[in-house]
């Protein structure tokens, strides 16, 4: 199975059939404290209305992340509570669920994928990709040059913290944001007296770890 590597000991490939048990059991870390799980038959709805957008990202031999992305109408997605009745023509493409395992966040590997995902789309020409941001996670994906618009209404399934996002893939991408240096010792020992994780953020200042998600 082809795969393009975007990190050190990690690369995207295609989404298998076996895949699918450990992608519903991160969905579900994900997303059941918050209520957005969506559960295996409409995950897996999802993977058969587009089968060459949905990818397993893989860290050494295991499952490290997913991404389900399907065309869609441009300012609309799916609904949470609704598997996929079938494919849809579009000229939007739309990132419905990203999820990166909990010990590999804050390695910048969310925004990496999106960005597979956005070559992906330009090869097939796709005009704009979009995505819906959950949990206050807009911060991280407004540097790769999605534009929240909090104008388009989304099915109350995504709960009201969510924002739609949208970018034109007419245009060259943006330049990845740099990485956030790392913290020095006298950093480390602060924050370990005080409790406080030494990574408090992501791979974009202001992004939080446990949001590296995208529902």
């Amino acid at each position: 199975m082809m795969a393009d590597e975007i990190a050190e000991g990690v690369r995207v490939r295609l989404l298998a059939a076996d895949d699918w048990d450990e992608v519903v059991a991160l969905e579900a870390r994900a997303y059941s404290a918050s209520g957005l799980s969506e559960g295996r038959a409409a995950l897996e709805s999802r993977g058969r209305a587009s089968p060459t957008t949905c990818f397993a990202v893989e860290h050494r031999g295991r499952l490290g992340g997913y991404l389900l992305a399907l065309p869609y109408p441009l300012h609309a997605c799916p609904d949470l509570s609704r598997p996929e009745a079938a494919g849809v023509r579009s000229t939007n493409m739309h990132a419905h669920d990203l999820v990166i395992a909990e010990e590999l966040r804050g390695r910048g590997l969310a925004p990496l994928v999106l960005g597979h995902l956005a070559r992906t789309a330009r090869l097939r020409r796709f005009e704009t990709i979009s995505l819906v941001a959950v949990r206050g996670s807009e911060v991280l994906w407004a540097p790769l040059g999605y534009r929240a618009e909090p104008e388009v209404e989304l099915p109350a399934s995504y709960g009201s913290q969510a924002v739609y996002m949208s970018m034109s893939l007419r245009t060259a991408p943006p330049a990845a944001p740099p990485l956030p240096a790392a913290p020095t010792p006298t950093a480390l020992l602060a924050a370990a007296g005080s409790g406080a994780p030494p990574h408090p953020h992501g791979p974009f200042p202001g992004s939080p770890l446990k949001d590296e998600v995208v529902r």
